[in-house]
């Protein structure tokens, strides 16, 4: 039980970190200023972890130099996802900034899997997968596009087919965006094996994220201003890196107890559920985009089928 609950809140915590981020980007005026206010805070924090787990940060240089390039790259790819979430919270809401990257994550996964990308375990392509995959779009489909197929008035029609010709190319971000965290997941969960730590692993793909972004910051933005909006600037806009972290964390106590399959889907309730609550009431300064319940039915369908994908 205890399990189910971590799992839960840590799913419910990640959309309220990319809307705590992007409250932050309206501040700093950059998004890549305030992927590293985040990932700064969540590498602090992992490093006092991994400190009291493993009694050091460092490791030895020849595994460095033994291993190939891409097994260093999962912070990277951390940074393309939390930034690309950043960008695309007020473009799509909370619940399609959630759910696109899931799709991404959902066909990366497959792919991974099948071909053993990054040294995973080969799990081929199966009709059960195929099945679970195609819930998984349709899902994905119906969440986005269902108010749109029930609205049949001409004028609204065309008003909106407007808005989803600006709005897909941000879809299309979101699905890459998923790819690279599927991507990052892999490498880390290597790179754990390797370092026989997954904290260690954790704390090393955040430090190699925040050089990334120091790099980054450094070169577009020299000099950074902080702004208010509407004359204030709530605290919590800076906590989004130790909710960042905390997921991590999270992830990493919920596998070896229930099992990777399992694990995802808990969390994914998780994060569907804090979304929806976000679009709903608009919280932490995001705009309200009223759910649906025909878009409620999309998503139950679409987690059957990460259920079909993950533990079946």
């Amino acid at each position: 039980m205890l399990a189910i609950i971590i799992g839960l809140a840590i799913g419910i915590g990640l959309p309220i970190q990319t809307s705590i981020n992007s409250r932050l980007k309206t501040s700093v005026g950059s998004p890549f200023v305030a992927s590293l206010i985040s990932f700064t805070l969540g590498t602090t924090f992992l490093a006092i972890i991994t400190l009291i787990v493993d009694k050091s940060l460092f490791f030895p240089v020849t595994i460095m130099l033994k291993q190939p390039l891409w097994l260093w790259l999962g912070g990277v790819f951390g940074v393309i996802y939390l930034t690309a979430n950043i960008l695309l919270f007020p473009k799509l809401g909370s619940v399609q900034t959630v759910i696109m990257p899931i799709l991404g994550q959902i066909i990366m996964g497959l792919l991974i899997d099948d071909f053993g990308l990054f040294k995973s375990l080969v799990k081929p392509l199966t009709l059960t997968r195929i099945l679970g995959a195609i819930l998984v779009l349709v899902g994905v489909i119906g969440s986005v596009s269902i108010n749109e197929i029930i609205n049949k008035r001409h004028d609204r029609v065309l008003a909106t087919t407007t808005v989803q010709n600006k709005t897909w190319p941000f879809r299309l971000m979101g699905i890459l965006a998923g790819m690279f965290s599927a991507s990052q997941t892999a490498i880390n969960g290597h790179l754990g094996v390797v370092l026989q730590s997954t904290v260690k692993a954790a704390f090393v793909s955040f430090f190699v994220g925040i050089v990334v972004l120091i790099i980054i910051v450094a070169t577009l933005h020299p000099q950074i201003k902080l702004l208010a909006v509407n004359g204030k600037n709530p605290w919590w806009m800076w906590i989004g890196g130790l909710i960042g972290a905390i997921f991590v964390l999270g992830n990493v106590y919920l596998v070896p107890i229930i099992g990777t399959g399992l694990a995802v889907v808990i969390v994914l309730v998780g994060l569907i559920t804090g979304s929806l609550l976000i679009d709903q009431f608009g919280w932490f300064d995001s705009k309200k985009n009223p759910i649906t319940f025909a878009q409620i039915i999309s998503l139950l369908i679409m987690i059957s089928g990460v259920i079909i994908i993950r533990v079946l």
